[in-house]
């Protein structure tokens, strides 16, 4: 019984939103045009679906179509990072500001494998910081980090996972060495036995 009250008020404000002419509308011996007049006021902005009132929203921007350019891209600073491969072939590249050494390595063609694609669960993206002046001006690995660089083939005093090396200015010049083999235990044959 009382859906069929709240439908007929839908109905009402159906017609209400469409111009329509208000008229009485009965069943079941209810006269509906008088007793609920007065929550049938014109609503602005609102849409009516199956009952239900949903109201509009505008969104809007303050960036005008001139400014959302690429511009913010093109003005990040880079830096120049050399990356040494297995045979001793140095890569020059600059990397722009933010960017992980593994990304860069991958936009650049640099054989650096990253297997979990930066998620700290291998370490197959190792790379060995050439000088210790360099490594001292990044962050400390952190726990996962240093958990990952205990599964890394030749590792050393400056070694770091290449998707935790964040390009930024005082790193302007950085040299990191490519370990000429890696540990993916995945892609290396190793097979997990179930317990």
């Amino acid at each position: 019984m009382f859906a069929s009250k709240v439908s007929r008020i839908g109905v009402l404000i159906l017609k209400q939103l469409s111009g329509d002419k208000l008229t009485s509308i009965t069943r079941a011996g209810y006269n509906t045009s008088s007793c609920y007049n007065q929550y049938l006021q014109p609503l602005s902005e609102t849409k009516l679906l199956r009952g239900v009132i949903f109201h509009k929203h505008h969104l809007f921007s303050t960036v005008s179509a001139s400014d959302s350019s690429n511009e913010g891209i093109e003005q990040k600073e880079k830096i120049s990072v050399t990356f040494v491969d297995k045979d001793g072939d140095e890569i020059h590249i600059k990397v722009p500001t933010g960017m992980s050494m593994l990304e860069a390595a991958h936009e650049n063609d640099i054989d650096l494998e990253g297997a979990c694609e930066g998620s700290i669960a291998c370490s197959t993206c190792h790379v060995i910081v050439m000088d210790m002046d360099y490594y001292n001006k990044l962050e400390d690995p952190t726990d996962e980090e240093n958990d990952m660089l205990d599964l890394a083939f030749g590792l050393t005093e400056s070694s770091r996972l290449g998707c935790q090396v964040i390009a930024k200015p005082e790193l302007d010049g950085i040299r990191l060495a490519i370990p000429a083999a890696t540990r993916n235990f995945a892609v290396d044959g190793y097979v997990p036995k179930p317990h």
